[in-house]
């Protein structure tokens, strides 16, 4: 388990801003130890565990890069056009000992091997047979042109993989190309979850008329997995501060992570903040972002908890925000900062200075096929509707007080963020 002393989150001061968070978690979060070895086919989403040195050259020989005929560079026209007798056939896979003799060309796909001495390939649209069957090669063209050398992506030594890289498909590809038949990983980050409140009820279970449907554990859930985390539903504990604390003991020490939602405010009904520190210690980060002001954060046993707002739109924007480097930090992920992308506002916004806020929004073409970005038309931290039925979120840094329509503002889709 990540072991983090009771004190290593204090933070004191006024309402703590989205990059002190992250620069917090970021930096004081220590990485789990224990590594796995995967098979390639399960190595997606993994954070690789130790940098992976090319064993060979990519490509492995030198080949041509398109169908055609293959010349020694000695041998490529200057000028005008020359005739030349072919002088074999090589294809994909097979073999390629014989030099090439002079005046000679030789039929090559693409990626077999080029023949000892030869340097230029001919692509076969550019290439005409004359009467008498000889191949009619043109001038002009570069000696080396549509020749892969060995080692022209990737020389042998080079470090390809890095450890702490969270491994995408293109990676995966890439070590099957080295002959990799696994990968020694980070193992998965253990999250246990839970939600929070007599208010609401698990699906498949009776709902009383004042209750609702608990929504953000699975949303939370899922998100978890999306960053590759094995993952404990606790279901709903209720708002009992010594049940929750007694919960909260028992399941600290199996755990990397404790991740709540609900019950982190300061209504007198929200009891987490208090079963935390009658058995640990809580700093609670009343950070500047709408939506998702209260969140809180604490130790149990060494292993952090993190408290989010059951309101389910803050509680997602604040799972990007928190949650997300926390998991990166434990598994020991190299940075993995949101990078919004610039689109033109299809909407007017007042909002607070000093604080970040994020606009639910939906992406459209408008004039000249610009992208605009197209506000949810409600408010409210409470619909799930403006997350379903919108592309991603306007963020709005601090130091802006309005948006009018026509301004660039800076966009996440949902698809980036997990």
């Amino acid at each position: 388990m990540a072991q983090l002393s009771d004190d290593c989150f204090a933070f004191g001061g006024p309402m703590m801003s989205v990059d002190e968070a992250v620069g917090l978690i970021t930096t004081r979060v220590n990485a789990i130890a224990d590594l796995e070895t995967v098979a390639l086919v399960d190595a997606d989403g993994r954070v690789l565990a130790r940098d992976v040195a090319a064993p060979l050259p990519l490509p492995p020989f030198t080949n041509s890069a398109v169908d055609g005929y293959a010349v020694r560079n000695v041998d490529v026209p200057d000028g005008t056009e020359q005739a030349f007798l072919l002088d074999g056939r090589i294809q994909a896979g097979g073999l390629a000992h014989v030099p090439i003799k002079p005046g000679h060309t030789a039929r090559i796909f693409t990626g077999a091997p080029m023949p000892p001495d030869a340097g230029t390939v001919f692509m076969q649209e550019d290439v005409r047979i004359d009467a008498s069957g000889k191949i009619v090669l043109p001038a002009g063209l570069k000696p080396g042109a549509n020749v892969r050398p060995a080692g022209e992506d990737i020389p042998q030594g080079h470090i390809a993989l890095r450890a702490g890289q969270r491994l995408r498909p293109q990676h995966v590809a890439l070590a099957a190309a080295f002959g990799s038949v696994g990968l020694d990983v980070v193992r998965r980050i253990r999250v246990a979850v839970f939600s929070t409140g007599d208010e609401i009820a698990s699906p498949g279970e009776a709902r009383a008329a004042s209750q609702l449907f608990d929504s953000n554990r699975f949303m939370l859930m899922a998100m978890l997995r999306r960053l590759g985390c094995e993952v404990s539903d606790l279901g709903i504990l209720r708002d009992e501060r010594t049940s929750l604390a007694q919960g909260l003991k028992r399941f600290a020490g199996g755990h990397d992570l404790i991740l709540t939602t609900g019950g982190v405010s300061t209504g007198e009904e929200d009891h987490v903040k208090a079963a935390v520190e009658s058995i640990g210690s809580l700093v609670l980060w009343r950070m500047a972002i709408k939506p998702g002001r209260p969140v809180a954060m604490g130790i149990i046993d060494g292993t952090p908890l993190i408290g989010l707002p059951g309101n389910p739109v803050a509680s997602f924007v604040t799972f990007v925000h928190v949650v997300r480097p926390t998991v990166l930090a434990l598994a020991g992920s190299l940075p993995e900062p949101l990078s919004p992308i610039p689109v033109r506002a299809a909407f007017a916004y007042k909002k607070k200075i000093g604080r970040r806020e994020y606009v639910r929004a939906s992406l459209r073409r408008g004039d000249a096929g610009v992208l605009e970005a197209v506000k949810f038309p409600r408010e409210g931290a409470g619909l799930l509707s403006s997350l379903v039925e919108t592309d991603g979120l306007v963020e709005l840094g601090e130091d802006i007080v309005h948006v009018e329509p026509g301004q660039s503002v800076g966009f996440l889709s949902y698809a980036g963020l997990l």
